[in-house]
């Protein structure tokens, strides 16, 4: 299975030499419980199709070259390689178990999956071109999201069921720490200067600060209920953070640690994805079966589309910094 995974991510260089030409104005939304994925044209909001993947595909995240989208079919146990720009499917890899977040180390060397319902984190080495499973590490329940630091020699995992997030060190494949936080602890995102690890607190109304390097909880960030997800803005200073229950999404000034500002959004707001221009963003509503979009200088919703069942991760090529 990892000599096929390792052949699938040396060919696809190769098969994306057709589509140069794409254009960056595909919005690429997942429809977890319609295991599909669905393109929409990013100017005119048109739906232009919808494929199907595996079972409850979850989250997504672009390759380091930006040559593949990955989708992350959990339920499915396989990941779909996609053409960031036109959303076309390239590859798919089977038999890996149960991937519902996905990510990889600034530094390039690691890819992180975690298994949300097997109760594990998967630690693959990666060298460019292809993955070689380094551990399996077993955690406590329901591992969600993940942040790394700056240097690349730690990740935090977020678990859901446990009430905890887990410091994962990526050079011994060991947990080094384990930390109580709020109940249902869900998206998770370190600050632009290294210090701070942001944890949305989904069974409560707050963002949970934590200085990563002391173990310790140092500030709670009120937002609105079901604070779940976060998306940087792009300009190294504001992340947002995505409230399911109080249909809003909050603006957190990363320097200061505060709640800066608001923007009412209907329907369970989830997953997010800035334009790069930094003026507009896409957010999948998880009860409504729609996608909203949103003029950020005016904290507006512009428009409602409608997509499939439970939409949950969202991308386009032309986004804003991470």
């Amino acid at each position: 299975m990892l000599r096929s995974f390792r052949r699938l991510l040396l060919s696809s260089a190769c098969a994306l030499t057709a589509l140069g030409s794409a254009q960056a104005n595909v919005v690429v939304v997942l429809n977890s419980r319609d295991a599909t994925v669905q393109l929409l044209d990013q100017a005119s909001y048109k739906d232009l199709s919808t494929i199907a993947v595996g079972k409850e595909p979850h989250h997504l995240m672009a390759t380091p070259d930006n040559k593949s989208l990955i989708v992350a079919s959990s339920v499915g146990n396989e990941l779909i390689f996609l053409d960031p720009k036109s959303g076309q499917p390239q590859r798919t890899v089977k038999d890996i178990l149960d991937p519902y977040q996905i990510g990889f180390s600034p530094d390039q060397k690691w890819f992180v999956s975690n298994s949300l319902r097997l109760d594990r984190v998967d630690l693959y080495k990666y060298d460019g071109a292809g993955m070689t499973l380094a551990k399996r590490i077993p955690l406590a329940r329901l591992p969600s999201h993940m942040a790394f630091n700056a240097a690349s020699s730690m990740v935090f995992i977020t678990q859901q069921g446990s009430d905890q997030v887990s410091a994962i060190d990526l050079a011994t494949q060991s947990v080094k720490w384990t930390l109580p936080v709020g109940k249902l602890p869900a998206g998770i995102a370190m600050t632009p200067d290294d210090k701070y690890l942001l944890v949305g607190i989904m069974g409560a109304d707050y963002v949970e600060v934590i200085d990563w390097k002391a173990q310790k909880t140092v500030k709670r960030i009120k937002t609105g209920m079901g604070a779940h997800n976060f998306r940087a803005a792009g300009d190294g200073r504001y992340t947002y953070v995505s409230n399911r229950v109080s249909n809003s999404i909050n603006i957190i000034d990363q320097k200061t640690l505060e709640n800066v500002g608001q923007i009412n959004v209907p329907g369970g707001p989830d997953c997010m994805e800035v334009t790069d221009d930094g003026k507009t963003m896409w957010v999948t509503l998880r009860w409504i079966k729609k996608v909203a979009v949103i003029d950020l200088p005016s904290r507006k919703v512009i428009k409602l589309i409608p997509v499939g069942r439970s939409p949950h991760g969202v991308f386009f090529f032309n986004s804003a910094q991470r």
